[in-house]
């Protein structure tokens, strides 16, 4: 590998990767996405770490609000997978002014799109509260941190998409750099809002849903920034700000199968956290930071796949179908090793890592035993990551889709329930359902995958 290549990548220097070699290609976007992702999933970590000391009833609240507010996420995932797929198939046409072209017209989308949902959740949040399950002192702590995530929901939207812009153009330094100021400014700012400086109280609970929202916005101006500033291939220009319907018609198209795939995921995710709420607020917490410690390494591991969405788009772009494919096999091959390592970790240190975000003994232990339950199917859940982004990095956006339907809803919300109810066996059943599920939806994504049809979609 050349270092040299690696080190341009971080330092911002553009690449061609549909003649550069895979093998350097794949960590050349890899690095700077590896280190977004664990930017964001430090945003999940670094919350609940002080959150937690706020007590169960605030965790529970953080749980619940992000079980909904991932259909916020849903709509910006679809999105920025649309972005990706678009940007990276004009970049390996060379058609580097129609790719700005499809920026603007992506943050039109996105704005308009987070504006309905910011007024909708900051409306009805006890609602949703409630029909979480929240206990009335959680909906009583919970409804203002609640509203203010909703209310900055754009930030969200924006950072998503426009890093999936970035991405597709190979411009992966710059998805990165603007997760490390959002990150960083969170870090600062969530202790401070929390639990205030000197003689200041602190906003409490709310304080860290300020703190997400003004990291996240500081990250956008980050990006706008770069988009607009004309210094690199990815630009939108005065010619670029005209509404253009059959572009938006295509971004809808593709993040329709998007956002499809990550509200399927969110639904499964908002029915596994409900059935969770029946076994009470320490249950509740127990599972909430599983999913965050455990999210801290699946995010990075989604980091490696992103190099086989920009490689397959691009490449189909400058029609290396073969090129293209052999590039999703080495990505895949790199993600199961890194899976394969972090699930040792998770398996010898469980309780070390659940304890580090609780001193409550009973939600320390559910923690704990999620974490050994899942990592179980971690091996299975690398080869899915990078099967479902060479699909949307291709623009085939929907089969993904129908895989999470039939994997998603008509095997793990089922089995959850069956395991964690007729079987009695709680929680615990619901860890088991989430391995097996995740697991089993790698081996249905191996075999679409191998019939090939990606390679003739057309963006």
């Amino acid at each position: 590998m050349n270092f040299q290549l690696i080190k341009d990548a971080i330092l911002g220097k553009e690449q061609d990767f549909t003649t550069l070699g895979l093998k350097t290609a794949i960590w050349v976007l890899a690095i700077p996405m590896i280190l977004e992702m664990m930017m964001e999933s430090a945003f999940a970590v670094v919350d609940i770490f002080f959150v937690a000391k706020l007590g169960e009833h605030a965790i529970a609240t953080v749980g619940l609000t992000e079980s909904v507010i991932v259909l916020v996420y849903a709509v910006g995932f679809g999105i920025s997978m649309a972005a990706t797929a678009l940007v990276s198939r004009r970049f390996g046409e060379k058609e580097y002014d129609q790719a700005g072209a499809v920026a603007f017209q992506l943050l039109i989308v996105g704005g308009v799109i987070s504006i309905i949902l910011g007024v909708l959740g900051w409306v009805f949040a006890e609602d949703v509260l409630r029909l979480m399950g929240a206990e009335e002192q959680v909906v009583h702590t919970g409804v203002s941190y609640t509203r203010i995530i909703f209310a900055g929901n754009s930030a969200i939207m924006l950072l998503f998409l426009i890093n999936g812009a970035f991405r597709g153009a190979g411009q992966a330094h710059h998805a990165m750099r603007s997760l490390w100021i959002a990150n960083g400014f969170n870090i600062v700012l969530d202790p401070i809002l929390i639990f205030g400086i000197g003689s200041w109280a602190g906003y409490g609970l709310e304080g860290a849903a300020i703190a997400t929202t003004l990291g996240r916005s500081l990250g956008v101006v980050y990006q706008l920034y770069h988009l607009f500033n004309g210094k690199h291939r990815l630009q939108i220009a005065a010619r670029h700000m005209k509404i253009k319907w059959q572009t938006i018609k295509k971004i809808m198209d593709i993040a329709a199968g998007g956002m499809g795939q990550f509200l399927i995921d969110s639904v499964s995710w908002i029915a596994l956290t409900r059935m969770n709420a029946e076994f009470g607020s320490a249950a509740l917490a127990g599972y909430t930071i599983a999913m965050r410690v455990l999210i801290f390494t699946i995010l990075p591991a989604w980091g490696i796949s992103g190099a086989a969405a920009t490689l397959v788009g691009q490449n189909l772009g400058a029609n290396e179908v073969e090129r293209a494919e052999k590039a999703v096999w080495m990505t895949t091959r790199y993600c199961v090793i890194f899976m394969a390592s972090v699930t040792g970790i998770y398996l010898l240190f469980s309780s070390e890592l659940a304890g580090f975000f609780t001193e409550i003994p009973e939600v320390r232990d559910i923690a704990a035993q999620g974490l050994w339950v899942i990592v179980l199917g971690y091996v299975f859940f690398a080869v899915g990551m990078v099967l479902t982004q060479a699909f949307n990095g291709a623009g085939d956006t929907k089969t993904p889709a129908y895989i999470n339907i039939g994997v998603l809803w008509f095997l793990e919300i089922p089995l959850a329930w069956f395991l964690a109810f007729p079987m009695e066996m709680e929680y615990l059943g619901i860890f088991i359902a989430i391995a097996f599920s995740h697991s089993f939806h790698a081996l249905v994504a191996l075999f679409f995958f191998r019939r090939g049809k990606w390679k003739k979609v057309a963006v």
